[in-house]
């Protein structure tokens, strides 16, 4: 366990010249594992030649996101041979020489399901795994409002998750964990430049939260934020909010889509986080002799 202060690691790791190009694949999601993984590829290889360097994919893009849908498309990713999704995604990071952060899909390990995004470097093989930290459990008190259980279906993750890549250092959150500011302040105090939250907003969290949490994220640290939605379109349990978005560190959306299918390929500038630390220097105007953020699994990620 270990106090931690931004004013140490503030710039750490920031390349202050160092661009490129992110891709947000807001894919259609079917009922048909198939059909999603030939979306995904496709959707990848068009950000490819767009530029893309990185890529992203939405939260359960191999599957609906339903209750009913997670224990049957889940997949070990310890039986390469049952696990068409990772070995995919595997396949297009080699091909392609490229760094994918593989959204999330239904992951079966010993009787658990997990909400899993899998980062996949330019030589195929997996850098990090995040297991979702924060289950969306909501239950609405109005007659005919939406609840939903996601811990009925889903084991929690008990670890936040950095990964250096060719691109930059990155810090994974999937959905409902982008409520969390905690994290968010964790993963810039390790010096992390971009966090990456593979989504699915319903359209009624998504039109009050989607882009303010976002937004909130990057500006309170100082950060960029990518989010990655499926489309509007999907199956599943409840019409999802889309709009995929590329978020600076001083809050400005940089680019964003609607709720359609779509791939949004953008520049990601890191000198804008140095130059906004640099402008507004937050790390100097904490008061850390009457607050400070704790954190308790340094040495298991660090």
């Amino acid at each position: 366990m270990a106090s931690l202060s931004s004013s140490s690691s503030w710039g750490a790791n920031i390349t202050h010249q160092k661009q490129f190009k992110i891709g947000l694949c807001q894919l259609s999601v079917s009922t048909e594992k198939e059909t999603n993984l030939a979306s995904a590829r496709s959707s990848i290889e068009l950000a490819v030649k767009q530029g893309a360097a990185l890529v992203v994919l939405p939260e359960m893009w191999n599957c609906p996101y339903s209750s009913d849908c997670f224990a049957k498309f889940a997949e070990d990713f310890n039986d390469k041979n049952g696990c068409p999704s990772f070995s995919m995604l595997s396949e297009l990071a080699t091909c392609h020489n490229i760094t994918i952060v593989g959204g999330s899909v239904p992951e079966l390990d010993n009787n658990n399901i997990y909400n899993t995004c899998c980062v996949f470097g330019p030589n195929g093989k997996l850098l990090a795994k995040h297991r979702k930290l924060h289950l969306f459990d909501i239950q609405s008190v109005a007659p005919g409002e939406l609840s939903f259980k996601e811990s009925d279906s889903f084991t929690a993750g008990d670890k936040p998750t950095i990964v250096d890549t060719d691109v930059c250092r990155i810090g994974i959150g999937i959905c409902h964990d982008i409520r969390f500011p905690e994290l968010a302040m964790l993963y810039q105090a390790r010096g992390v430049e971009l966090i990456c939250y593979p989504g699915a907003f319903n359209v009624n969290t998504g039109s009050m939260l989607w882009e303010l949490e976002q937004r909130a994220r990057a500006v309170d640290n100082q950060i960029c934020v990518a989010t990655c939605s499926p489309s509007r379109n999907s199956s599943g349990s409840y019409e999802i909010w889309g709009h995929s978005t590329l978020v600076g560190p001083a809050g400005e959306v940089i680019a964003k889509l609607g709720h359609e299918e779509a791939v949004l390929v953008a520049e990601i500038d890191l000198s804008t986080i140095y130059y906004q630390r640099q402008s507004i220097p937050l790390h100097k105007h904490k008061q850390s002799n009457i607050y400070g953020l704790i954190d308790l699994k340094e040495e298991e990620t660090l």
